[in-house]
């Protein structure tokens, strides 16, 4: 494995730095930089999404044949890598990385050729729509049924934890359509319009106050069997497909990212007593976060290797979705470090209409929304307990 880029990749880095710096506006960097999860506000996330579409760069990890650039491994890294660095919007990820590709992969040519381009221009705003008040981890035990009727499926019950479903138009969900099967062959993957009648969304405020989460319910709610995806009862296999998606991607360009910002507001505010610089210890914790990154993007560029030469990578997936998520966690500890006792004002004033602003600047006001943000990093796709399994299975062999 070269680490060194070659001649090309750097031509296509110095591509992506010049239509960075031409086409992301200010106030595209503001609203990418005030989310405090990986889930931008689609006032800012869709109108960046179409201007990288109309480019042919909305879907860097698509194959040309549905869209995508068709672009290496590498590519796709160093793209992602620069737009953390310049601060771009993170694209919602529900659509263009993980309904998309089990659309191109178990999908009909008719759904494909509905779906895929309206995913691409952002036309289409997906939630997914697995987890239950019942069914978390233990995600086989979902009761939500679909029971045919004719053309359709009529589906009742509910899911949580469902991020955007408040602006999404459409659910990619797992329901139950075989109760007497064993659990993981009874399930069947639907795509669900939101806007259907039955259907009814109900916020959940998180621990930094901010609306991102919803529980979902479904009354009566038809779905057409043409919006099945893969073959009735066959919907664990979809699923975990998917599931490689949600768990896959990029860690170590965000973090350093985050990890670049906070050193020069620690560098450059002083908002209790001297520059937190001057600290040797928050400077030593500071530098062995940035080395762990630095190992976590060695790792990434194993797994871009590896796949780039046909191979699987394995439980390296897993190994950095664990080291991964758990260093975000301890870099949002440095944030809260560096944000001092302005850290708890939070985003109040926007959140939750307070007749005076936040104290504080707007550096520190995000720091607990992204603390709080951050704990449930290492529980969505797939805990990192579970993770820690399968890495004590495939590599240790226990």
């Amino acid at each position: 494995m070269n680490l060194e880029l070659d001649d090309n990749e750097r031509r296509f880095r110095d591509d992506v730095r010049a239509f960075l710096r031409d086409n992301l506006t200010p106030e595209l960097v503001a609203g990418g930089r005030a989310a405090t999860s990986i889930f931008c506000d689609p006032a800012f996330s869709l109108p960046w999404q179409r201007i990288l579409n109309a480019r042919g760069w909305a879907a860097p990890t698509w194959p040309a044949k549905f869209g995508g650039p068709g672009w290496s491994e590498m590519q796709q890294y160093i793209f992602a890598e620069e737009c953390s660095l310049a601060g771009a919007p993170n694209l919602a990820p529900m659509g263009l990385r993980m309904v998309g590709p089990c659309i191109m992969h178990h999908g009909t040519p008719e759904q494909r050729a509905y779906y895929l381009p309206r995913i691409l221009s952002g036309e289409d705003y997906w939630c997914q729509g697995y987890s239950e008040p019942g069914s978390g981890s233990d995600l086989a035990s979902l009761r939500t049924r679909a029971v045919r009727d004719c053309d359709d499926y009529v589906v009742t019950g509910s899911k949580i934890w469902t991020t955007h479903a408040h602006f999404a138009n459409r659910m990619f969900a797992l329901v139950r359509t075989d109760p007497e099967a064993k659990p993981q062959k009874g399930i069947t993957f639907l795509l669900i319009d939101m806007k259907a009648p039955g259907v009814t969304i109900r916020p959940i405020l998180n621990l930094a106050g901010e609306h991102e989460l919803n529980e979902v319910f479904f009354d009566g709610v038809r779905v057409p069997q043409a919006n099945r995806i893969g073959a009735e009862n066959d919907g664990w296999t979809v699923a975990k497909y998917l599931l490689e998606f949600e768990r896959g991607g990029s860690f170590a360009p965000a973090l350093r990212a985050r990890l670049s910002r906070l050193r020069a507001i620690a560098k450059e505010e002083s908002l209790n007593g001297p520059p937190l610089l001057d600290d040797a210890a928050f400077e030593s914790r500071l530098a062995q976060a940035e080395i762990k990154v630095e190992a976590i993007q060695i790792t990434e560029h194993r797994v871009a290797s590896a796949l780039s030469s046909g191979q699987n990578p394995g439980p390296l997936s897993s190994m950095l979705k664990t080291q991964g998520t758990e260093m975000l966690q301890r870099i949002e500890e440095l944030g809260l470090d560096v944000a001092g006792h302005y850290a708890p004002a939070g985003r109040i004033d926007d959140a939750h209409g307070a007749n005076e602003p936040a104290v504080g600047t707007p550096q520190s006001r995000d720091a607990a929304a992204r603390y709080f943000n951050s704990r449930a990093a290492s529980i969505y796709g797939g805990s990192n307990e579970i993770q820690r399994s399968i890495m004590a299975r495939l590599v240790l062999g226990l």
